[in-house]
């Protein structure tokens, strides 16, 4: 053990550099929080080994600069969640987190599970809607004034049912289909939670601690997820990214929705231009072509001549070349009626 315990402290002594370099969360802050106290020593879980820097008074030390990166790396697919527009449910069940995660969660709009974990609720969200949906039935019967026509002990019993309903269910009111990512604050604890995500492929992010096993989450926070300030450390870091993403969500359906009026506006300048352009070409040419025959009559007339000048010369050609051939008819009929004699 103590030959697997050296090589893994080596390894984060090497690494350490290049991870200073990664992350812009400052290790310092978290060494404050506590973030970096795991468990008991005989209580670890051996693949936590990469994550633990060293041991000190039979206590785990885990490695800042890997919680550190970790931390980077899930706020950055957070990001890109809250941005997608999907819901991420945290969960957390234990004393020391569920006024913190039911405040971080609130704060970015976020659903939240802090009392017992509802079997199914995942696994078997239709019948969970169900039961949301009688909270808002409740609701309307008092809106309504039906609530009232009810008697003394069913509105007692209805009073209870809806109380308690929106003790264990009232956080996921606005859930209305399944969340797009899990994050947990104590992976054993929750470990109901972890398998119905892990069997809709949903991915989870979680505080992992010494005593837990990491294989179980797709990304893993190495940190202590007993302390207050630890978990208020890492939850403020995490909800400051999924409001920044729903922040640049915002942003971007509002620019799509200007450049939906630039481009209805344009189109209906363009359908304005073309129907305005007949009534304007139509102005146009009717005195074009009143005036077109002023102008085209001499024009007409000069071609109309034209035609007519090789007519008459050739009128004239003829004529010239008929009368040589008269005078030649009248001599010999001349000629002819004169008498020999006479010659």
């Amino acid at each position: 053990m103590g030959k697997v315990e050296n090589r893994h402290l080596y390894i984060a002594n090497h690494t350490e550099r290049k991870l200073k370099k990664m992350t812009n969360i400052e290790v310092k802050s978290l060494l404050e929080a506590g973030v970096h106290f795991g468990h008991l020593t005989r209580k670890w879980n051996p693949n936590m080994a990469p994550y633990i820097y060293m041991e000190r008074n039979g206590i785990h030390i885990i490695n800042l600069y890997k919680t550190a990166a970790k931390i980077e790396e899930a706020t950055k697919a957070l990001h890109k969640i809250a941005a997608s527009g999907r819901k991420i449910l945290f969960v957390a069940t234990k004393k020391q987190a569920k006024g913190i995660v039911s405040e971080k969660a609130a704060a970015a709009n976020m659903p939240y599970i802090t009392e017992r974990w509802p079997g199914g609720m995942l696994t078997n969200f239709v019948t969970i809607r169900k039961a949301v949906k009688k909270m808002a039935a409740v609701d309307r019967m008092k809106k309504d004034g039906t609530f009232l026509t009810l008697s003394k002990k069913e509105r007692l019993q209805v009073d209870r049912m809806r109380a308690k309903l929106e003790k264990n269910l009232g956080s996921i009111s606005d859930m209305t289909r399944l969340p797009g990512a899990l994050f947990v604050v104590d992976i054993k604890r929750e470990h109901i939670a972890i398998k119905e995500a892990q069997k809709l492929n949903i991915p989870i992010f979680a505080m992992v601690d010494t005593n837990s096993d990491p294989r179980e989450v797709d990304y893993v926070i190495p940190a202590n997820d007993d302390a207050s300030k630890s978990i208020d450390k890492i939850l403020s870091v995490v909800s400051e990214a999924v409001i920044e993403g729903l922040s640049e969500r915002k942003k971007g359906k509002e620019q799509e929705e200007k450049a939906a009026q630039k481009t209805e506006e344009a189109t209906a300048e363009k359908a304005e231009a073309k129907a305005e352009a007949p009534v304007v070409a139509k102005e146009e040419v009717a005195p074009a072509k009143e005036a077109a025959p002023v102008e085209e009559a001499p024009k007409e007339e000069a071609k109309e001549e034209a035609k007519a000048a090789p007519t008459k010369k050739a009128t004239t050609k003829k004529a010239a070349a008929k009368k040589p051939a008269a005078k030649k008819t009248a001599a010999k009929k001349k000629k002819e009626d004169t008498p020999e004699g006479d010659a």
